[in-house]
């Protein structure tokens, strides 16, 4: 049934699709859960108990969270001033959002919605940014990367700032590793980015910093048109509370506050990213172990299957198959991810390839012998 007071954007945008239901998927249970880039490993089991104590006797139901999010801004800012070497970060540069999504779209609501700008992003890349651009009324100016290496390609993307096709461009937004490629920023991109006048919004999403230890966080104070985004979803195991932040100048904080909605992280939300960063070395520990499975299993589908791999530097990797003569691209894809999810490993199909993400040894075994079998 048509709806007609819908705005015609919404109408025809197509919206971000988690797991997508099968009949011929195998039960639920028996699922190696690959495709969305959480770390493999729950929160050890002494960190729940904590949280449900903490539930139990410190949160009143019938009360707002804390709306300001003091501690952990504070908390944030001490974790990031220690992963960032001659950076120092205070609570004033720390915004926290449900999420890195509520900021994103926070980020566009302070820049570019009512007609002020349009946003630039290179493909393949996180599918969001052009999803929550497009459900403002944001017009979103893509560009390509290279098919060899995924750099972005600075020629087109310095036309589309030179003459954009509809709005100015006021926000760039980069991953640094990007997703699905797993390719961090070289340092011909980050010079390019540096080059962008005070009008333009740099924004860098380093929600797979942990696991590439590469940070942009000092361009933020010595440029205030940047800001990084990060999340606890990845290798703070946190991915079921959903809390990201930024790191920007004091000021541009502060506009990112006027924009959020209130009461925006609940308080157990809160308590559990607090948790998270007060046993930051227990939870991060298991990094090197899934750096060094993405070594192992990229080596182990190198010279095993015929899939083709490029270096990453998230926890995760991305291939493409070889096509066979007279076979689309897309349709060998889709015959790739269909045969793993009936043999219960579940992939990311996107951006031209598949995005596997690194879990526990057994599920990375597991995911080779069924590439094997196909």
């Amino acid at each position: 049934m048509a709806l007609p007071f819908l705005r015609s954007a919404v109408v025809q945008l197509t919206a971000y699709t988690p797991h997508v239901e099968s009949a011929d998927d195998p039960s639920p249970a028996s699922f190696d859960i690959l495709d969305t880039n959480e770390c493999p490993y729950d929160l050890p089991e002494a960190l729940k108990e904590k949280l449900a104590w903490h539930l139990h006797h410190d949160v009143a139901a019938n009360r707002y969270p804390d709306g300001g999010h003091g501690a952990l801004k504070s908390a944030i800012a001490q974790y990031v001033t220690e992963s960032a070497s001659r950076v120092v970060v205070s609570a004033d540069h720390i915004s926290v959002g449900n999420g890195s999504d509520e900021l994103i779209r926070s980020l566009l609501i302070a820049t570019c919605i009512g007609g002020e700008g349009s946003v630039l992003v290179a493909n393949p890349t996180f599918s969001m940014y052009g999803i929550l651009a497009r459900t403002l009324g944001i017009p979103v100016v893509t560009v390509g990367r290279s098919e060899e290496t995924f750099e972005v390609d600075l020629a087109a993307a310095q036309q589309a700032i030179d003459s954009p096709p509809e709005l100015p461009v006021r926000v760039v937004f980069m991953v640094h590793p990007n997703s699905p490629t797993g390719n961090a920023l070289t340092a011909a991109e980050l010079d390019w980015l540096r080059s962008l006048p005070p009008e333009i919004l740099v924004v860098v999403d380093e929600a797979y910093f942990e696991f590439s230890q590469q940070t942009t966080v000092a361009e933020v104070l010595a440029q205030p048109n940047w800001v990084v985004m990060r999340t606890f979803s990845k290798a703070f195991r946190l991915a079921a509370y959903r809390v990201g932040y930024t790191v920007a100048n004091s000021e541009l904080t502060q506009a990112l506050e006027k924009v959020r909605l209130p009461y925006n992280l609940p308080s157990l939300t809160q308590a559990a990213a607090q948790l998270a960063l007060a046993h930051r070395q227990e939870l991060l520990a298991v990094v090197p172990e899934i750096q060094q499975q993405r070594r192992e299993l990229a080596a182990a589908i190198a010279q095993h299957t015929p899939l083709h791999l490029w270096p990453s530097d998230a926890n995760f990797l991305y291939g493409r198959p070889p096509v066979p003569s007279g076979q689309s691209p897309n349709a060998e894809l889709e015959r790739w991810f269909n045969c793993l999810r009936r043999q219960g490993t579940l992939v990311r199909h996107t951006g031209g390839g598949l995005r596997i993400t690194i879990g526990t040894p057994t599920e990375n075994q597991r995911t080779l012998a069924h590439m094997q079998q196909l």
